[in-house]
């Protein structure tokens, strides 16, 4: 029973990364003028996800303040050597050839890890109980739904076609059911894996949001107009509001 109830549960989160494409129209034009919204709504919902979620649930694992803050810087310090990397392989790569953006493999890895995490949890709540389970899909899927949209805006703000980005973001989102796979087998000795890996991960997504994605918005600054500046400040406001939210869910 517990098996049934948790794969079908983070399955159903998995598919929330299909969600992207309710949001966009297949016109390409019309889809240009609403990435960097949706890069705007990546910007709140990482932010809150890092703020309201991951770090203080990341605090609470570890008797000290210490251990939990050197994750997060390492996590930062994780994902810039990755950039760097990228970048220079970006650099070396001759240019005749179309590459995407290295955020896209940075976001990827970065989202990967934390739907593993994801599916650990969901694992281990239906472990406890299924009512305790199925509170916890919940709220993970409430947490998914605007990251996921902005997920997606960025795969195809960072060079990727929509079936491409659709099909990386799901496969992405699959591990999460690895997660909970794992969870369920080993059981509680899996547990103290994910206690470094949120912090990690909130290094990592901070890095993505203030290092990538918070500089796109100010790209061609002297072309946005004040109705397109309040536009990215709404939908990073809803993404912050979003996470905010859920944390009165739990």
């Amino acid at each position: 029973m517990i098996w049934t109830y948790s794969l079908l549960s983070v399955i159903a989160v998995s598919l929330v990364s299909l969600i992207g494409i309710l949001t966009l129209s297949l016109n390409i034009d019309r889809l240009r003028k609403i990435l960097i919204l949706l890069v705007s709504l990546a910007v709140g919902a990482f932010l809150g996800d890092i703020f309201f979620h991951i770090i203080p649930e990341s605090y609470e694992l570890f008797p000290n303040t210490t251990t939990p803050s050197l994750l997060v810087i390492g996590g930062i310090f994780l994902f810039f050597i990755m950039e760097k990397f990228l970048r220079w392989r970006h650099c070396h790569i001759p240019t005749t050839q179309q590459h995407t953006h290295p955020i896209v493999t940075m976001n990827l890895v970065g989202d990967a890890t934390h739907n593993f995490i994801d599916g650990v949890i969901i694992g281990a709540s239906y472990m406890v109980s299924i009512p305790i389970g199925i509170a916890s899909t919940i709220a993970v899927l409430l947490h998914e739904i605007p990251q996921e949209m902005g997920d997606f805006g960025i795969l195809i703000h960072g060079g990727l076609s929509i079936r491409k980005a659709l099909t990386f973001n799901l496969l992405s989102a699959l591990t999460a059911v690895i997660g909970t796979v794992l969870i369920l087998v080993v059981g509680p000795e899996i547990s103290g894996l994910s206690y470094y890996l949120l912090p990690l991960i909130a290094g990592a997504f901070l890095y993505i949001a203030a290092a990538d994605l918070i500089p796109e918005l100010h790209e061609n600054t002297c072309k946005v107009n004040v109705k397109q500046s309040f536009l990215q400040l709404v939908m990073i406001s809803v993404g912050i509001g979003a996470m905010l939210l859920l944390t009165f869910v739990g």
